[in-house]
């Protein structure tokens, strides 16, 4: 498949998604963005337009094991669980980012839901 092609089909999917949902202060939006190689997530508190906490693989703790992506994925879900329950922050509303709610992201989700987190 084409890579503009792609790309633009994943940024309608987002734009969708977006749409129809939002991220408050009390009810943040937990935003996923994968790389090929890493994954970033976000709370996202849209009403005032601020970041609340973020993770990402990259982080020392996480970069440092030798362990597969998905596992790494966990465990960024796990960390960002673990801020946002620091800032008293219970649910939120999970955001896919216009990618399949498959491998990576499932496991962030599965991470995050395992902390403590209520979708």
């Amino acid at each position: 498949m084409n890579p503009k092609v792609k790309t633009s089909r994943r940024q309608n999917i987002r734009y969708r998604i977006r749409r129809k949902i939002s991220g408050a202060a009390q009810n943040p939006r937990l935003s996923v963005f994968r790389s090929n190689t890493d994954i970033y997530v976000q709370l996202i508190d849209d009403a005032n337009g601020q970041t609340l906490a973020s993770a990402s693989s990259k982080d020392k703790a996480i970069a440092s094991q030798k362990i597969t992506k998905i596992e790494k994925s966990k465990l960024v879900g796990e960390t960002i669980a673990k801020k946002a329950a620091e800032l008293g922050i219970t649910k939120i509303t999970f955001d896919r980012g216009g990618y399949l709610y498959h491998g990576r992201v499932k496991s962030v989700a599965d991470g995050a839901r395992e902390g403590g987190l209520q979708f």
